[in-house]
């Protein structure tokens, strides 16, 4: 009996045992599986670019600037929000004329860099105001600058110059990290370093810029790394834009539309087989006028990143909107109808040569 007893807690304890060893077991599998923590990437800099692809905007971080921007916040993160914090009404400023002008709210960090928003701020090299312009940079955008009167401490003036001047600079280029070196360095010096490195991407020919310019980039992308905690358009090359973010997020700053336009204007995501042809045939628009709008509808709407923020006039808008389903349609018909003659020429192309 004493035996039968013994045999019976001998195998309660090893049932007990192995159930906690599967606990333990699978403790361990979900404490694996639990999503790394990136929220706070002053406590986490080591997760820096894994939360940059996480960002919601879905623009990643390039890995040569990572450890660059993470020292940069390490060093910089109390500063930089001070700065944010004693500046908001500049900041709601600047804003809005960049918003006016159809540029990335994220600009305004460009300015933080430059002078840490003091409107008062003067280099040693002569460039004055909240955006550091230099006197004949000033003059050409339309400012005065004499012994009376420097324009360029005005910050509602300086900023509507500045948003004139990087726009300008986004059509010659193309690509926001180079619009940024070019701003600090001149575009002369961006230009050297493209001939120089055979390349147009920043990653690239950094090395030929000057030293100011090619760390100027690098602060622009950590401060808003530092604070929004992610990337944008305005932190990536042209080609990381067109890979990683909707199709329009390139072409919606070469519109063509003067302020009054855009202000009576609407604006719509769409996505699929829409073409500008059947668009412009239904809502009664131009062309012409509908390529100013929507700069490379096309292309975008036949690429891999086939979403556009659509924008049209507001009755415009109401038409397309009514006639949505037939426009599509219309479209996919129209694409039907170049396929099949693009395989019919393949197919005489082919009797041709046989």
């Amino acid at each position: 009996m004493k035996r039968l007893l013994l045999l019976g807690f001998a195998f309660i304890a090893l049932v007990l045992n192995s159930r906690a060893d599967a606990l333990k077991r699978d403790k361990t599998s979900v404490s694996l599986c639990l999503p790394i923590d990136t929220s706070d990437l002053s406590n986490g800099l080591d997760n820096l670019f894994l939360a940059s692809v996480r960002g919601s905007n879905g623009a990643l971080l390039n890995p040569r600037a990572i450890n660059y921007v993470k020292d940069f916040m390490a060093k910089n993160r109390k500063d930089l929000e001070e700065i944010q914090s004693a500046g908001r009404s500049y900041l709601r400023l600047i804003d809005g004329i960049l918003s006016q002008y159809g540029l990335p709210s994220q600009l305004k960090y460009l300015a933080m860099i430059e002078s840490e928003l003091k409107p008062t701020a003067v280099s040693c090299v002569g460039a004055a105001g909240p955006w550091q312009l230099m006197p004949a940079t000033a003059r050409i955008l339309g400012l005065k600058v004499n012994r009376r009167v420097d324009e360029r401490k005005n910050y509602r003036k300086s900023t509507q110059a500045a948003a004139a001047y990087l726009k300008d600079l986004y059509a010659e280029f193309g690509d926001w990290l180079l619009v940024i070196a070019a701003y600090n360095g001149g575009d002369g010096n961006v230009y050297r370093a493209m001939k120089r490195s055979h390349s147009t991407n920043f990653w690239n020919l950094e090395y030929y810029l000057p030293r100011e310019s090619r760390n100027h980039v690098k602060k622009f992308i950590g401060t808003q790394y530092t604070l929004e905690g992610q990337g944008s358009v305005t932190t990536l090359t042209k080609k990381e834009a067109a890979e990683q973010l909707s199709g329009s997020s390139m072409y919606v700053f070469t519109r063509k539309i003067n302020k009054d336009e855009d202000a009576n204007a609407k604006t719509l995501t769409v996505s699929g087989k829409y073409n500008a042809t059947a668009i412009s045939k239904y809502v009664l628009m131009d062309m012409g006028d509908f390529n100013r709008y929507n700069p490379d509808f096309d292309k975008v709407m036949a690429s891999d990143n086939n979403s556009y923020d659509l924008k049209l006039p507001a009755d415009k808008m109401d038409l397309f909107v009514s006639d949505k389903y037939q426009i599509l349609n219309e479209s996919v018909q129209q694409l039907m109808m170049e396929e099949n003659i693009e395989e019919n020429n393949k197919t005489i192309a082919g009797i041709v040569r046989k």
